[in-house]
């Protein structure tokens, strides 16, 4: 019996599964009738149409990630860490919960055949429990049978259409499909495609992680979530083929190595999270611990170890992961990966740039778009005291929600940064899409005796005017709680008022204030608006929108705790 407190969610969870009723993006637990019903809307997508022919924002369906999530099969981690650590065997509910889905699914129809990512995810997760339940009484030649049959039609699925994930998309979803690719031909040698699958998804993976993954170890999607993503794709790629005795390029493992220390660098050492930036739809392919779903250590632990290196994060339930991905290798001789209780890092190609001065983050955006940006909140904000995200990033809420909420979640307004009337940084088109990219942004940072700071820059809305700048100055006083942030515009025009934008933790006014000043000193009276925080998928509080504004071009503001 495990003498460990955080294990005793299991039984609650593995509860609540038998009972049909299963966590959604780490939030909220709702009742899945059935393997095609959106739990929060009620409708039904039909198991007979093909799957091309579903469509992702169909009128009154709400968000198909509903229907998909409980389809990923993520929740049967939290089976097999119950049965690993309680000594049981509930290899049944998660076999008749397989095979309920390989009845109700067939081949190529319905709304769970529809998305290659997600047809990888369930084909890995599928294998990880055979593997764990392969001594059990349960798992007989039929069922087996039945089982590696469907992963084999959906791994056909899975390569016919690949080219969409990589000619079209080109972001996680490609890296999953592609690992799923590799990694089903890998492990299911006997399939008459096996081999070519192998081949053909190690090759991919190769380019894709090269491409995705930016030199100085920034990811294309500009997103922490998404980030973790591929580093739990390789941690599973890199781990099983060094076990299979197979190696990827050295670039792979050296781009690895960078995203680890470039996330490493942006991350509260008290709770192991990261800035709430960029899009995140709740992703967590593989939870393999009872740590918070925002805390990265788990997923950099296990990375890392596969990596034959070692992170500064002592002993905790987040070893549980590497302890599950990686063969339990041991990391007594790995290489150490830190970073310095105050120092400053910049990640240009990727327009990151932090400062660290124990125990505080300052974390700034500012950067240039070669790839499709999916959120328009060039230098955004975020500070961080003693484990608090005292300045905070709103989040996603939901990709598929009301005209509102998405203009909110991913435009300028939810960003603590500088809007300029009521108009992004970039003009949206659609859902995902924005023209008028920034082409033209950059940064650097500065540590001195008495201070730290970040200075950076972009040009933007182009659609007030050409030439619109957008200059930010960031100084963190040494030592001390106390920030100056000095925000320049220039070429707008004089109609166009000029906001400044926060957005506090809940107990932000406990402990600091906030205070601006325009041009000539004067003082800018603050307005509180509502805001909206969105800490899962599919969830959102009201929270405190501050907003200074002024006609003038020139906005200083001190942030310092109270005395």
């Amino acid at each position: 019996m495990p003498r460990d407190k955080t294990l005793v969610h299991l039984r609650e969870h593995v509860a609540n599964i038998s009972q049909n009723r299963f966590r959604y993006f780490y939030g909220e637990w709702l009742t899945a009738k059935d393997w095609h019903t959106n739990p929060k809307t009620g409708f039904t997508y039909s198991r007979e149409t093909h799957w091309s022919q579903i469509q992702d924002f169909a009128d009154g369906a709400g968000d198909i990630k509903y229907v998909w999530e409980k389809s990923r099969f993520c929740f049967l981690y939290d089976i097999i860490r119950c049965d690993f650590h309680f000594e049981k065997d509930q290899s049944t509910l998660v076999f008749n919960l397989i095979e309920s889905w390989i009845d109700e699914n067939p081949v190529n129809r319905g709304p769970n055949w529809k998305c290659g990512q997600e047809i990888s995810l369930r084909a890995l997760n599928w294998l990880f429990a055979l593997h764990y339940y392969r001594f059990s009484n349960s798992l007989n030649q039929l069922r087996f049978d039945k089982i590696i049959n469907s992963i084999y039609q959906q791994m056909r699925r899975v390569e016919e259409n690949i080219s969409f994930a990589l000619i079209a998309v080109r972001n996680n979803h490609a890296l999953t499909e592609t690992a799923g690719l590799y990694l089903a031909g890998l492990l299911l040698p006997f399939f008459p495609e096996s081999k070519k699958w192998k081949q053909k998804g190690k090759t991919a993976f190769e380019k894709e992680i090269v491409y995705q993954i930016y030199e100085d170890g920034t990811f294309l999607q500009f997103s922490m979530n998404y980030h973790r993503v591929a580093v739990q794709l390789l941690t599973w790629v890199l781990t099983l083929a060094k076990l299979n005795g197979d190696f990827f390029d050295r670039i792979v493992y050296k781009r690895a190595e960078k995203s680890l220390f470039f996330l490493l660098s942006c991350q509260d050492k008290e709770t192991g999270m990261l800035p709430h930036y960029g899009h995140s739809d709740g992703a967590l392919f593989f939870p393999l611990t009872a740590c918070h779903f925002r805390d990265f250590r788990p997923q950099l632990t296990a990375l890392a170890t596969a990596l034959a290196m070692a992170l500064p994060y002592g002993t905790g339930c987040w070893n549980e992961e590497a302890d599950w991905l990686t063969n339990r290798i041991s990391c007594q001789k790995a290489r150490p990966i830190q970073v310095e209780a105050t120092g400053r890092y910049n990640f240009p190609k990727g327009g990151y740039y932090v400062l660290r001065d124990d125990p505080t983050i300052t974390f700034l955006r500012c950067g240039f778009y070669s790839n499709r940006p999916f959120q328009s909140d060039n230098l955004h904000l975020d500070i961080w005291v003693n484990g608090e995200n005292i300045l905070r990033d709103a989040g996603s809420c939901l990709y598929n929600a009301n005209e509102t909420i998405i203009s909110y979640f991913s435009g300028t307004a939810s960003h603590n940064t500088v809007m300029l009337g009521k108009y992004d940084q970039m003009t949206r088109l659609s859902r995902f899409a924005w023209t008028d990219w920034i082409k033209i942004a950059g940064g650097h940072t500065r540590v001195e005796s008495k201070f730290l700071s970040i200075e950076a820059a972009f040009q933007g809305y182009k659609a007030i005017g050409p030439g619109i700048t957008h200059s930010r100055k960031v100084v963190k006083l040494r030592g001390q709680l106390h920030w100056v942030v000095e925000d320049f515009v220039e070429n707008v025009p004089s109609q166009i008022e000029m906001h400044q934008i926060w957005h506090p933790s809940p107990s932000f006014s406990d402990h600091f204030e906030i205070k601006a000043f325009g041009e000539s000193k004067n003082e800018i009276m603050v307005t509180e608006t509502q805001g909206w925080f969105s800490e899962t998928y599919g969830a959102k509080v009201e929270s405190r929108r501050l907003v200074f504004s002024t006609f003038g071009r020139y906005i200083k503001t001190i942030i310092r705790m109270k005395i």
